[in-house]
């Protein structure tokens, strides 16, 4: 009898929606309050290709239905060295987006503790403290962790639909501002909001990872990726547009807790106190979903022998406790670093993003072009009608999901993308590493490459 599977459709789907509606729609209306109404645009532009992101995703799990996500897909379709670097990207961005996020819940910590605000670092214990709380949840297994989501998804999502749907009829359109303030030519301003906003969508893929926790993953997987993503999107939009026709774009740019402060204008103060704890209690269900995916992915490179063997090893509830652990020790380092200067919450925040934003994006790009190689390897693709017909469907969704990527790298911005590269560059010497400990342990390896062999059996077990 077969492992029993941990995951069904409800708990990856709350996986998917607990870890993109977090710090994202709860906090990013402050940092794009600068850019006016062209937010609007710029989120509606991003749910399009995050959209598009979620269909290459589907089509891949059904193909490719393996623990990984992003990273398994990329060992089939290009490679160790590519799977390499995109698992260590990825890597990067989950634990620094987790630091992100600790960070968003420590600002709406502060409508009941107003003191994390004007203590910065005791504001920075707070979101280490918060880290360590969901690393010991993570650490009793898979099915608690996936339980505890389903539980904060729900929590946070009745405030947050309840603004989205009847604060409509508060709206003054008079309140929204003026379409560019930001001063920024109108391309400029809208790639930076598509890198900003894309923040809010990041963790579509998430059901993909956890493969092998997953009941029935080529059906489940997909489903849970594109529902999910199109409900955010929607509940997105709509809550936006509630948010810029209530409150003051002087007074947004300001708020530690934007959609707190839109409630107490709609219903008064109980309902300030009210969707802040909706707030803490999304930011602590992503923070959940990310450690729980933390381990997941090195754990995945691990097997392969492509990261070091200590992350794949599993405690008796089957988690990965070393990848686990080193990556809330990195978060803890990050928010430590971040804490100790003379930033601000939303200044933190923003840097934070941005550099898990771009992070993500590389696995995304590669992601967004395996599915057509992996067409161009199998034989026969082309042979007939049918065929070449799904591959111009594949083809149109996967180069616009391509291209969208490749937009918001560009509007993270030069420093950006400077110290990303720095990071995603400091994998290659573990990868040397690696493959000096193979070919020791190997001293005689087979003339073929055995990781195309493997994308392409695969490929062939799992393609219908």
């Amino acid at each position: 009898m077969g492992k029993q599977k941990s995951l069904g459709l409800v708990a990856c789907m709350a996986l998917v929606v607990g870890n993109m509606v977090g710090s994202g729609i709860f906090l990013l209306p402050a940092t794009l309050a600068p850019y006016g109404s062209l937010a609007l645009l710029g989120w509606s532009l991003t749910a399009l290709g995050s959209i598009c992101l979620a269909l290459v995703f589907g089509r891949l799990a059904r193909k490719i239905p393996k623990v990984g996500g992003p990273y398994a897909y990329t060992y089939a379709g290009f490679g160790d060295f590519a799977a390499f670097w995109i698992a260590w990207g990825y890597w990067i961005a989950i634990w620094a987006g987790n630091a992100a996020v600790a960070v968003a819940l420590v600002g709406y910590l502060t409508v009941f503790f107003p003191i994390l605000g004007e203590e910065v670092r005791l504001g920075g214990l707070a979101a280490i403290a918060t880290v360590w709380l969901l690393t010991l949840v993570n650490l009793k297994g898979v099915k608690q962790a996936g339980l505890l989501q389903i539980f904060t998804t729900v929590l946070k999502l009745a405030p947050l639909v309840l603004i989205a749907t009847l604060g409509f009829f508060w709206v003054e359109f008079e309140n929204f501002p003026s379409f560019n303030p930001s001063g920024l030519p109108t391309y400029s301003a809208l790639s930076v909001v598509a890198a900003l906003t894309l923040w809010s969508f990041i963790g579509l893929e998430s059901a993909t990872v956890p493969a092998g926790e997953v009941e029935d993953p080529t059906r489940t997987i997909p489903q849970a990726t594109v529902l999910g993503t199109i409900f955010v999107a929607l509940l997105y939009i709509a809550a936006m547009t509630v948010l810029l026709g209530t409150v003051p774009a002087d007074r947004l740019a300001g708020s530690s807790a934007p959609f707190a402060d839109a409630a107490r204008l709609l219903f008064g103060n109980w309902a300030y106190y009210a969707v802040a704890v909706g707030a803490v209690v999304s930011s602590f269900g992503t923070m959940n979903g990310f450690t729980l995916l933390q381990g997941q992915v090195p754990m995945a490179a691990a097997k392969d022998r492509l990261f070091p063997a200590r992350f794949a090893r599993q405690s008796r509830q089957g988690v990965p406790v070393f990848g686990t652990v080193i990556s809330s020790v990195l978060m803890t380092v990050l928010l430590l670093f971040n804490y100790s200067g003379s930033k601000g919450l939303v200044e933190i925040f923003e840097f934070i993003i941005l550099l898990a934003t771009l992070t993500t994006l590389v696995p995304y790009i590669f992601c967004a072009l395996v599915d057509l190689l992996l067409f161009s390897k199998q034989g026969g693709a082309f042979s007939d009608q049918q065929h070449r017909t799904r591959f111009i469907k594949s083809s149109i969704i996967s180069i616009a999901a391509f291209v969208y990527s490749l937009w918001a790298i560009y509007g993270s911005g030069a420093e950006t993308v400077f110290y990303g590269f720095l990071l995603l560059l400091l994998g290659i010497p573990v990868y040397v590493w690696m493959q000096r400990e193979q070919r020791s342990d190997q001293p005689n390896p087979p003339a073929t490459n055995p990781t195309q062999q493997k994308g392409l059996g695969l490929l062939n077990d799992k393609a219908t």
